[in-house]
């Protein structure tokens, strides 16, 4: 048992440093108690012959660690939720999520005592995350950047030209929204497409010169 908890306090370490130096919600402490919870209750479902409790008279208890696995999993999914948020249109801590549900399986399997897969997967989740993420970098042609403006309803541009001044930055529109705030305010929010080299400096400085607008915000995309 004490092998099985230091694998999966060592596993879920690994995992979540990752997360921790992207700066994601669920990071290196997170992990490691995800893993080592899910061990825990594996280990305990594992033996409940060893359970204090009174079984009816002349009844068998029968022990079923599968449904412990379901319980964890399904349970995981509820805090995995709470790492996941929208942002225009754009949603984030799907990756920081996912790594969190396969944590906790990494735990269950220290807990079940298959440790040669519980270490297989947990190399494979940092392959993913980190050499994995190094290849997306040269092989994506495009990112994808968020920006939502403010202007008054007299004076706001219209979609022609948000095209042009996204158009004069390299940026090609491919969302746009339109929304009237309770302030009175026009409220655009743009999905643009852009190549990897994009310099959010001149995107700001051209939103600076539009004069019609009041206030504005730009968020790259990331995982």
């Amino acid at each position: 048992m004490l092998l099985a908890i230091a694998g999966s306090i060592i596993a879920g370490g690994a995992i979540g440093l990752e997360r921790e130096y992207r700066g994601r919600p669920a990071g290196f402490r997170t992990h490691i108690m995800v893993c080592l919870a899910a061990c825990l209750l594996m280990l305990a479902a594992a033996r409940q012959g060893q359970w204090i409790f009174t079984p009816f008279p002349e009844g068998n208890v029968v022990a079923d660690p599968t449904r412990m696995a379901h319980g964890v999993l399904t349970g995981i999914g509820f805090l995995c939720a709470g790492v996941i948020f929208r942002e225009g249109f754009s949603i984030h801590g799907l990756t920081t999520a996912a790594s969190v549900w396969t944590t906790s399986a990494i735990g269950l399997l220290f807990g079940a005592g298959l440790y040669g897969l519980a270490i297989f997967g947990t190399v494979s989740v940092i392959v993913v995350l980190v050499l994995l993420r190094i290849i997306e970098g040269y092989l994506a042609a495009h990112t994808m950047i968020d920006v939502t403006v403010w202007a008054e309803p007299d004076t706001a541009p219209d979609r022609a030209d948000l095209e042009a001044i996204m158009g004069s930055c390299g940026l090609k529109v491919a969302r746009l929204d339109y929304a009237l705030t309770t302030k009175g305010m026009v409220r655009r929010r743009l999905a643009l497409r852009a190549r990897q080299t994009f310099d959010i400096e001149s995107l700001a400085g051209a939103l600076r010169r539009e004069t019609r607008l009041t206030a504005f915000e730009i968020s790259p995309r990331d995982v």
